[in-house]
């Protein structure tokens, strides 16, 4: 039997959220975060959208764009509480639910409580409750795994409402660009154009062999996708995978000695989390961001678990002698600890340069 999955993704949360709770901000260009010189926009509402402002960009860069962009500072305590009311309209029509942030879940609706035959009768119930009992917008997808049901959210957005049939899914895929593959970032979709793949249906002309050669194991997922196979469950409790944190500095810096010291300030940092979830994992992983905002990150795989400074400080001194920040001075650094011991099966160093943010820990 085909599985029903729903991906429901509030559009624009954050400031959606501060615009429905403050009148005089609706219909204003909108950016939840800090206006100041090192300031980085968290969200942006629809319309700093059309100016071009995004979430990750710098706020000063944002105020280039929209000179008269609002700023409000982000409220994390109201959108975890009003994150809890959505997820309670969710589970009475389903507890397979596999939230992916505060503001997006994969919903698995192929038994659900109120014995709803079809998917998008489901979404669009939800939906409407959302807009209704929170004032909010929320758009979704609706197909047969979660990799369909994730680009049909983001297909009509804001409001969408999209369902990929499986009849429908290998033309729709065909079309479907190469960055829009999830886990295709910008620095993946650029060695798929060097390649010659542009779209789904190029690369489901790719081999399996060949993909594997180019991509590794992630290439045994874009060979499965480029075909609309997507075998993973919505998983009710996601087990934490990582814990990071990490620290956008006052000014850009270049002296080994600062940033030896900043690192030392955010392995400390990062000791204390790890204790305070009682989290082990045996990877390091080391994330730098540029003064221009170009990203790298550098990961190393230990035997032992890391749970201590000792074991973290060297290594994440290790990992830095890789990266050459004299002639480019750094704007942020990061340190997570991931892969606990059960999911650890490989040693040794990896990296990838990406201009996308990720949310740690």
């Amino acid at each position: 039997m085909e599985r029903k999955i729903i991906h429901i993704d509030m559009d624009a949360f954050y400031a959606s959220v501060e615009q429905r709770d403050c009148p005089e901000l609706r219909g204003k260009p909108l950016a939840v975060g800090h206006a100041e010189e090192r300031g980085v926009v968290a969200a942006a509402s629809y319309e700093a959208r059309r100016f071009g402002v995004r979430s990750a960009m710098s706020s000063q860069k944002a105020k280039r764009l929209c000179p008269q962009l609002v700023f409000v500072p982000g409220r994390m305590d109201v959108y975890k509480s009003v994150s809890r009311q959505i997820h309670e309209i969710f589970h009475e029509y389903t507890d397979l639910i596999e939230p992916l942030s505060l503001d997006e879940a994969f919903l698995d609706v192929t038994d659900n409580k109120q014995g709803i035959l079809l998917a998008v009768d489901i979404a669009k119930e939800i939906k409407k409750r959302i807009r209704e009992e929170l004032s909010l917008v929320a758009s979704a997808g609706v197909s047969y795994n979660k990799f369909l049901a994730k680009i049909a959210s983001d297909y009509r957005k804001p409001d969408g409402l999209c369902t990929i049939h499986p009849d429908q899914a290998l033309d729709f895929i065909a079309n479907l660009p190469i960055e829009s593959f999830w886990g295709v970032g910008p620095v993946t979709a650029k060695k798929m154009h060097q390649l010659g793949i542009h779209n789904g249906l190029q690369l489901r002309m790719c081999s399996l062999e060949m993909l594997i050669r180019q991509f590794g194991k992630a290439g045994t997922v874009y060979y499965d996708f480029a075909r609309g196979i997507d075998l993973r469950p919505v998983e009710a409790v996601r087990i934490r995978k990582s814990i990071g944190c990490e620290r956008t500095l006052e000014k850009d810096i270049s002296l080994q000695s600062s940033v030896i010291i900043e690192l030392y300030h955010v392995a400390v940092e990062l000791i204390e989390r790890l204790q305070r979830k009682g989290f082990k994992g045996n990877t390091l992983t080391l994330k730098i961001k540029f003064h221009d905002f170009t990203q790298i990150t550098r990961s190393i795989t230990q035997g032992n678990e890391l749970t201590a400074l000792d074991k973290i400080l060297p290594l994440a001194k290790q990992l830095l002698k890789e990266v050459d920040y004299e002639r480019h001075p750094i704007r942020l650094i990061g340190l997570s600890v991931s892969n606990p011991k059960e999911e650890s099966d490989e040693h040794g160093v990896w990296e990838q340069l990406s201009f996308e943010f990720s949310n740690w820990g």
